[in-house]
């Protein structure tokens, strides 16, 4: 017990949590719960605002202020716990699981770059590329949906495909997998705290890494602890660019809730004038409305993931906004919510200004463990 609680002491120094609150329209509504209840601060005081509450779900977990602490969508067949977690991080970070021995899920996915890898396109077992910039691991709980065209239904099921994808971490099959995981003695102590007996299991390594992946949130941003009455956490520039969000640059129409994304697909026209251009949620329905949509992701500690989109394709927050300025990139599928924002250049900045306003603090900074033997 005393190696899991190291190990989850790095994890809930995310430490934050609040009731369940939806992100603000453009006129914030009037405060209610305990936050009406508080006496207003002084312009020179910042009020006593506590950065966390455990989950409803698994009380021994800190959820960050501003997100959901009520719903983190935990599978009834996959209780939250601390020693599921434990196994789960190891998991993660162990090479072993891929064709070559150099390739984890932190390599894609490294806590230290954002929990993605920062490259335009990620890069698998033997230098082989892939196809989409890597998605961030932060707050991926609150997705209905994995991937960027939403084939995995859950986390666990995301945790399975990478394993034997050829380009990611090339085995040839799960029992490769599973009969690897065997072959370390050092892994059923471990199995055994978590699930009560030792048995290694496909759906047991997945549930594991999936109970790990749901405890990497963030919040308490300084947009938060504004929202939540400390008025001196944001500037009068980051104000604007929160009015400009929940208004005129119509980020909310798909930025929505505690997690700044609806979790769900649209097309922006992102690579849409290519020769032949990704499918997206097309190739899992086949439904012509989905053809070059991608699911939408949060734009908590966007300052950590560039380059952006889901091909890499804009560098910087800059680019971006510059992106959905000019409407996105015209194609016969383009969203509905898309056109043209004729936001002015200071407005562009101050947009920008909001978005660094929606980094968590502390960061969710995982360091890799000593793997098993």
């Amino acid at each position: 017990m005393k190696n899991i609680l190291t190990g989850l002491a790095l994890i809930a120094a995310v430490a934050a949590c609040a009731p369940k609150t939806e992100a603000p329209p453009a006129t914030q509504p009037a405060a209610t719960g305990p936050a009406a209840a508080a006496p207003a601060p002084s312009p020179e005081t910042a009020p006593t605002i506590p950065t966390s509450n455990p989950s409803k779900e698994a009380p021994w977990l800190q959820v960050p202020l501003g997100l959901d602490n009520e719903n983190l969508n935990i599978p009834a067949d996959n209780p939250l716990t601390p020693e599921k977690a434990e196994l789960g991080r190891l998991l993660y970070f162990d090479a072993r699981f891929s064709a070559d021995g150099k390739v984890s899920c932190a390599t894609c996915h490294n806590p230290r770059q954002g929990w993605t890898d920062n490259e335009p396109v990620s890069a698998g077992i033997h230098g082989k590329k892939g196809t989409v910039s890597a998605p961030t691991v932060v707050n991926a709980t609150y997705m209905a949906l994995q991937f960027w065209d939403g084939r995995a239904a859950t986390l666990e099921e995301q945790a399975l495909g990478p394993v034997v994808n050829p380009v990611e971490m090339g085995l040839p099959s799960h029992e490769v997998m599973v009969s690897t995981c065997k072959s370390i003695p050092g892994y059923a102590p471990y199995f055994k705290k978590a699930f009560g007996d030792e048995a290694i299991t496909k759906e047991r390594i997945a549930q594991a890494i999936a109970s790990f992946e749901r405890t990497v949130l963030s919040g308490n941003s300084r947009y938060d602890r504004w929202t939540f009455g400390d008025k001196t956490a944001m500037t009068e520039q980051d104000i604007r660019g929160r009015d400009l969000f929940f208004g005129k640059a119509l980020c909310t129409r798909c930025h929505a809730g505690p997690n700044f994304s609806d979790s769900m697909f649209h097309n922006l026209g992102v690579g849409q004038n290519k020769p032949k251009p990704d499918q997206g949620r097309f190739a899992v329905t086949k439904a012509k409305e989905d053809m070059g949509a991608f699911k939408t992701p949060t734009v908590r500690d966007v300052t950590k993931t560039a380059p952006y989109m889901h091909d890499g394709s804009e560098k910087t927050l800059e680019d971006v906004v510059e992106f959905y300025n000019r409407g996105g990139t015209k194609n016969p599928n383009l969203d509905v919510r898309m056109e043209a924002l004729n936001l002015t250049a200071q407005e562009k900045t101050d947009l920008v200004a909001f978005l660094k306003a929606l980094d968590g603090n502390p960061y969710p900074v995982v360091a890799p463990p000593e793997m098993p033997k």
